[in-house]
C-alpha cells in the first residue's frame, strides 16, 4: 500500500486519517492472463493501482482486428478514468497480459474520498491530468518516429517492458508488422 500512497502523494498532501481512509476502500485483487479490467460500451466502476503485472489498452476495428494504444505495468493507475469519473460507457478495452496484482478502489469508495477528503477532487483531478499528459506525450513523440526510432523509444522509456509483453502486441503499439519488428530487433541486436 504504501507505494500506492507514495504516488498519490506526488498530487497532493494528505494526512494520516485521508491516508488511512483511502487505505480502508481498497481491495487488492488478483487478475488473471487475458482478463479485461474495462470493457469498451460498459460504465466502468472501478479504478486500481497496478501492483504487479502489465496490461494494454486496445481498441477493436470495424473487422475485428485488435489494436493496442498503450502499455500500464507496475506503479501506475488504469482504468477508464473518464468514464469512471463520469460514470459513461468506456471507449477502450484494457486487457491483462500477463497475470497481476491490483490495489482497486471501486466508484462508491471513489464517492467516499470525495466527500471525506476536501482535496480529493483536486488531487485526483491533478492525477487524472497526468496520465492523459503522458499518453498524449508518447502518442505524439511516436507520430513524429520512424518505425526503427519508435522501436528504440519504447526501449530507452519502458526498458524491460518489451520481454514481458507479445511480439504482435509490441508491433501493434508500434504501428508495424510483427516481421517488421523482427527485422528491426535482428538490425538493433
Amino acid at each position: 500500500m504504501e507505494e500506492l500512497l507514495n504516488y498519490i502523494r506526488k498530487f497532493g498532501i494528505l494526512n494520516e486519517r485521508e491516508e488511512q481512509l483511502i487505505v480502508g476502500g481498497i481491495q487488492e485483487i488478483a487478475i488473471q492472463k487475458g482478463d479485461v479490467f474495462v470493457e469498451a460500451g460498459k460504465v466502468s466502476r472501478k479504478i486500481a493501482f497496478v501492483k504487479e503485472g502489465v496490461f494494454r489498452s486496445l481498441y477493436y476495428n470495424k473487422q475485428g482486428d485488435d489494436f493496442t494504444r498503450f502499455f500500464i505495468y507496475e506503479g501506475r493507475f488504469i482504468g477508464d478514468f473518464h468514464g469512471f469519473a463520469d460514470q459513461v460507457p468506456s471507449n477502450e478495452y484494457i486487457e491483462a497480459i500477463t497475470d497481476a496484482v491490483l490495489l482497486e478502489i471501486d466508484f462508491d469508495h471513489f464517492k467516499v474520498l470525495e466527500n471525506e477528503i476536501s482535496a480529493w477532487p483536486v488531487l485526483f483531478s491533478k492525477l487524472h491530468a497526468f496520465v492523459a499528459e503522458n499518453k498524449l506525450k508518447v502518442a505524439s513523440t511516436m507520430l513524429n518516429l520512424d518505425a526503427r526510432s519508435r522501436y528504440i523509444h519504447f526501449l530507452e522509456h519502458y526498458p524491460g517492458l518489451a520481454n514481458r509483453v507479445p511480439q504482435s502486441m509490441l508491433a501493434s503499439y508500434l504501428g508495424i508488422t510483427p516481421s517488421s519488428l523482427s527485422r528491426i530487433r535482428r538490425n538493433i541486436l
